[in-house]
């Protein structure tokens, strides 16, 4: 069972679903750039919500059905203001006594620097995290075609001088085939529409973003906050990921003593897919260890592949 919620972020109105729990503990979770919050969220948070923790899963302002103008424009500043609210919005939950947050893709990047800066936080979960802008657009550029690049320069550029006399965004796709201008054309990111919208089961959800969005989601880089991290931080990295790749988390994961890693086969998506017992297995087992802290036994740090 879960709930509409609705909670502030500096004006906005923001929408989540809140699931009730019984163990003190909060998951505070979005989905990936651009992906609202059921498809992004609801197998992950209904298994937590299975084992005992309050879940509050939301929507970034301007996407889904959170408020804010103009729509699908996707500023990284704003979403951690969005996160900000959502954590302080969940400490007041009923029977809320710690939070962590969860998060995959670029927007797991988020999660790595609010470790960093948020004492509020409990615990932190970075699936498939994109840490490294700049090495991952440099990387993920080998899956488009010139053509297709300059097109979709050409599109940001145009937009963010647009967005200047507030005209509407220009949107491209999440993602696409080598060649159509989309935020990712690699092999993996092309699964997204299948993997998180099976069925056409969230018809609702628009795959689009601004155009004005992608390069400062280019150029951020949440690895520099790695070292600082404040609260225990476990990091699922997938050794086949081609949207977000593996090496720039393992680099991060390896900068804190705080940090704890999950390697898993598979693309950026196979937490979702085949590896979705194991993923969900060492999420849970890392949950129970920080959000449960008279739990016992207390596992082991959790360093390993499967």
């Amino acid at each position: 069972m879960r709930e509409k919620v609705w909670f502030s972020s500096a004006g906005v109105e923001c929408a989540g679903w809140h699931y009730p729990g019984s163990n003190g503990g909060c998951v505070v979770m979005t989905g990936g750039f651009g992906v609202t919050k059921e498809p992004g969220t609801d197998r992950f948070a209904e298994r937590f919500a299975a084992a005992g923790f309050s879940v509050l899963a939301f929507d970034y302002r301007n996407f889904g059905e959170s408020g804010g103008e103009p729509r699908q424009v996707a500023p990284i500043a704003g979403q951690l203001a969005d996160w900000r609210a959502a954590i302080g919005f969940a400490a007041t939950l009923p029977g809320v006594e710690r939070v962590a947050l969860w998060s995959f893709s670029l927007c797991a990047g988020y999660v790595v620097q609010l470790a960093a800066e948020d004492d509020r936080i409990a615990a932190a979960i970075a699936q498939s995290p994109n840490v490294d802008g700049p090495v991952v657009t440099r990387k993920a550029s080998r899956y488009q075609s010139p053509l297709g690049a300059l097109r979709l320069a050409g599109r940001a550029v145009l937009d963010t001088l647009g967005a200047l006399v507030r005209r509407p965004p220009k949107l491209v796709a999440l993602s696409g085939p080598r060649g159509t201008v989309a935020l990712l054309n690699t092999p993996d990111a092309q699964l997204g529409d299948a993997v998180l919208n099976p069925g056409n089961k969230y018809p609702d959800w628009q795959q689009t973003l601004a155009a004005r969005s992608i390069p400062r989601a280019a150029f951020y880089r949440p690895a520099k906050y790695a070292a600082d991290i404040r609260c225990p931080l476990l990091y699922v990295v997938c050794d086949d990921d081609r949207s977000a790749l593996a090496a720039p988390a393992i680099s991060a994961a390896s900068m804190s003593a705080k940090a704890d890693l999950v390697r898993l086969p598979g693309n950026h998506y196979a937490p979702f897919l085949d590896a979705h017992e194991a993923a969900v297995g060492a999420e849970l087992t890392f949950l129970r260890q920080h959000l449960q802290p008279h739990a016992t036994p207390t596992p082991p740090p959790l360093t390993h592949s499967t």
